[in-house]
C-alpha cells in the first residue's frame, strides 16, 4: 500500500494575532519538512485563534485573515515549503453569500484550506455547526455543503473539522462514500473533566464508520475561561489506536502510515447529506516505498487530579500571557482556596512573577497567619504583610456598621487593598473563589470577587481539598517540598470575619453541597429529582434559593478557566431578574 508521513502539528494560537499564528505555522511546517512529512496539518482557526466570537462579524477582521492566508501560502512556498501540502484553519467567509434572515451579515465560514505550491489548492468550511454550551456557531456562520477530498501521493485524504466529527451523518459516512484512504479532522475542542476518554470512543467510533484511518488533530493551549488539551489521537479503521498525543503539551506528532491506493476515477457527485464531492489531485505519484521510522507514540494519560490541575495551570499562564502579564497578586488568608491559586500561580508563572498579600484583621487567627507565611516560605513567591485593622476602624468609626455589613466592610477593604497595589506595580489580580462559593453566593462584591481571573472559578470545594492533597503529593514524590501548608488542608474552613466563624455555621459540608449543586448547576436537575436522588428535601430547597439570589453576583465575577461541561458563564446563562424558583 501507498506510504503517508503524516504530521499533526497540536500547537497553540493566540485570537486575533495573525502575524504571530502564521510565524507559528511557518515554525512546525519547517519542523515537519526536515522529518521528511509528506502532509501537514494545524488545528482549526489555527490562524485567526479559536473561538473569535464577534469578530467572526467584522468584515475587516475576515478579509484580513483572508489576506494573512493568501500571504502565508506564498511564504511557505519561498521558503522551499511549496510541495509540502499543509491543512491550516481560518475564518472565510462565502463567495456566493445571500442576504436571508436568521444568517449572520457578511456569511462568514469556520474553514480551512489546503496550501500548495504558493496557493491555495482547496478550501471548505465547516458542515456542522455546535450550538449548545459555549458554542454560537450558528450566531457567526454559514455551514460548509461540501466533501473536501485531496489527493496526496496517491492517497485520497477526507477532510473535516471538528463538530463534523461530534455529529452523526454528514462528512463521515460520506469519506465512507468518496472512498477515502484517510481521513483528517481538525479540532479546537474544549477541555472539560473525563472528555479524553468521551473523545477516544468517538474517533474510534468514526474511523470504523468512515471506513479509513481517521486522524482527530486538538488544538493546545487557552483562550479566556477556556483550555485546549491537545490528545490529538490517530486510529486504524478498525478503531484501534496507532498514536495518541499527550495532554497539555504543545508539539508535532509525526507518523508514518500505509493507506488504500486512491481509485483509477477520482470521487465526485453528491453524497451523503447532500454534501457534493470537492476533489483536487495534489500528487498522483505515491512516494517510493521506504521503511517506517515514526511511529508518533502513545502519551501516558493523566490522573484525573492531575488532568484538572494542568488545565487551571495552562488556563492562567495562558490568559496572564495573552494579555500582557508576566505577573500576579493574590490576597493569602492562610484558607485552602488562596494556598491553591498561589500554588497554580507558581507553576504557572514562576514563584519570582507571584506576589502574595496577607492582609489580617482582628479577627484573624494567629495560625491563619503563620500558614499564609509558611506558604511563602515554601513557594519562594514574594510576601508582604498589610493589616487592615487601622482602615477597618476608621470606616467603623463613620458609619457604626454592625453584623453582616461589618463582615463585608473587611473583605471590601482587602479588594481595595489588594487593587491598588494592582494599580501601583502592574500585577493582575487573582479571584481565589470556588464554585462552591459562587454557586450560594459566599463572595463579597468588591471584595474576595475583586480581580483580572478566577483560577478555580469552575472547580467545586470538595474538588479543591482533592487538588491540594494532589499537588502535595506529587511534590513529595518528586523530592520537592509540598507548596500547601498541612494545616491549610486540614483546618475547617472559615472566612474569618467574626469570632469562632466557620463556613459550616451556614452551610452543610462540602462533599454533601457540592452533590447537591453538581445537580442543579452542571445537570439542569430540579428540587423535585435531587430530592429524590437521596438528598434532604429542605436542605435541598435552602440551597436552591441560595443559588437561584446570587445570580448578579456571578454576572460581575471575573473570568476564570473552566474544566466542567457547564461552568458559570457562557455555559449557563440564567436571567438576572427572575421569579420562577423550585421551592417557594
Amino acid at each position: 500500500m501507498p506510504q503517508l508521513r503524516l504530521a499533526l502539528n497540536q500547537i497553540d494560537s493566540t485570537v486575533g494575532d495573525l502575524a504571530g499564528n502564521a510565524e507559528a505555522i511557518v515554525h512546525w511546517t519547517r519542523h515537519a519538512a526536515e522529518q521528511g512529512a509528506h502532509l501537514v496539518a494545524f488545528p482549526e482557526m489555527v490562524l485567526t485563534g479559536y473561538p473569535v466570537e464577534d469578530l467572526a462579524l467584522r468584515s475587516s477582521f475576515v478579509e484580513a485573515s483572508r489576506q494573512s492566508l493568501r500571504a502565508l501560502a506564498a511564504r511557505l512556498d519561498a521558503e522551499g515549503f511549496g510541495e509540502l501540502p499543509v491543512v491550516v484553519g481560518y475564518l472565510d467567509r462565502s463567495e456566493h453569500a445571500a442576504a436571508r434572515y436568521g444568517q449572520p451579515a457578511g456569511s462568514p465560514r469556520n474553514a480551512a484550506a489546503v496550501l500548495h505550491r504558493g496557493g491555495i489548492a482547496l478550501n471548505f468550511a465547516k458542515h456542522h455547526l455546535p450550538n449548545y454550551g459555549v458554542f454560537d456557531e450558528f450566531r457567526y456562520f454559514v455551514p460548509g455543503d461540501s466533501m473536501p477530498v485531496v489527493r496526496v501521493h496517491g492517497i485520497d485524504v477526507a477532510l473535516a473539522i471538528c463538530e463534523d466529527l461530534w455529529q452523526d451523518g454528514g462528512r463521515v459516512p460520506a469519506a465512507r462514500s468518496a472512498g477515502a484512504g484517510l481521513l483528517l479532522s481538525i479540532n479546537a475542542s474544549p477541555y472539560e473533566r473525563d472528555k479524553d476518554d468521551t473523545r477516544l470512543e468517538l474517533v474510534r467510533k468514526r474511523a470504523q464508520e468512515a471506513g479509513c484511518t481517521t486522524a482527530y488533530l486538538a488544538m493546545i493551549g487557552g483562550q479566556d475561561e477556556l483550555v485546549f488539551d491537545g490528545d490529538s489521537i490517530v486510529v486504524d479503521k478498525e478503531g484501534e489506536v496507532i498514536a495518541r498525543a499527550p495532554q497539555f503539551s504543545e508539539g508535532s506528532v509525526i507518523l508514518d502510515l500505509e493507506l488504500p491506493a486512491a481509485g483509477a476515477e477520482a470521487p465526485s457527485g453528491v453524497v451523503d447529506d447532500g454534501l457534493r464531492i470537492d476533489h483536487v489531485v495534489l500528487s498522483d505519484r505515491p512516494v517510493e516505498a521506504y521503511e517506517p521510522e515514526l511511529a508518533g507514540g502513545y502519551a501516558e494519560r493523566l490522573g484525573d487530579e492531575e488532568e484538572i490541575y494542568s488545565a487551571l495551570v495552562v488556563g492562567l499562564r495562558a490568559y496572564a500571557a495573552k494579555n500582557g502579564f508576566s505577573s500576579v497578586l493574590i490576597g493569602l488568608s492562610g484558607g485552602i482556596d488562596s494556598a491553591i491559586c498561589a500554588a497554580i500561580a507558581c507553576d504557572a508563572l514562576g514563584a519570582q512573577h507571584v506576589y502574595g498579600v496577607s492582609m489580617p484583621s482582628k479577627y484573624s487567627s494567629d495560625h491563619s497567619k503563620g500558614d499564609a507565611a509558611e506558604l511563602a516560605r515554601r513557594t519562594g513567591l514574594n510576601f508582604r504583610t498589610v493589616p487592615i485593622e487601622p482602615m477597618f476602624d476608621a470606616y467603623m468609626e463613620s458609619l457604626e456598621l454592625t453584623g453582616l455589613a461589618e463582615e463585608n466592610l473587611q473583605a471590601r477593604l482587602r479588594g481595595t487593598t489588594l487593587m491598588a497595589i494592582s494599580n501601583q506595580e502592574g500585577q493582575i489580580v487573582l479571584a481565589p473563589g470556588n464554585k462552591s462559593e459562587l454557586a450560594v453566593g459566599y463572595s463579597t462584591l468588591y471584595g474576595d470577587a475583586v480581580g483580572a481571573y478566577g483560577p478555580i472559578k469552575d472547580v467545586y470545594k470538595s474538588s479543591v481539598f482533592r487538588l491540594a492533597k494532589w499537588r502535595n503529593r506529587a511534590a513529595e514524590e518528586r523530592g520537592q517540598t509540598p507548596p500547601i501548608p498541612e494545616a491549610s488542608i486540614t483546618k475547617p474552613p472559615s472566612a474569618e470575619l467574626r469570632p469562632g466563624q466557620v463556613d459550616t455555621d451556614s452551610l452543610p459540608d462540602y462533599e454533601v453541597l457540592d452533590a447537591i449543586l453538581e445537580l442543579y448547576v452542571d445537570r439542569d436537575q430540579g428540587l423535585d429529582a435531587i430530592v429524590a436522588a437521596g438528598f434532604d428535601a429542605e436542605l435541598v430547597a435552602k440551597t436552591l434559593r441560595m443559588v437561584d439570589a446570587a445570580e448578579y453576583k456571578r454576572r460581575q465575577y471575573p473570568p476564570g478557566t473552566k474544566i466542567s461541561p457547564k461552568g458559570f458563564g457562557k455555559d449557563r446563562r440564567l436571567p438576572i431578574t427572575n421569579r420562577w424558583r423550585e421551592s417557594s
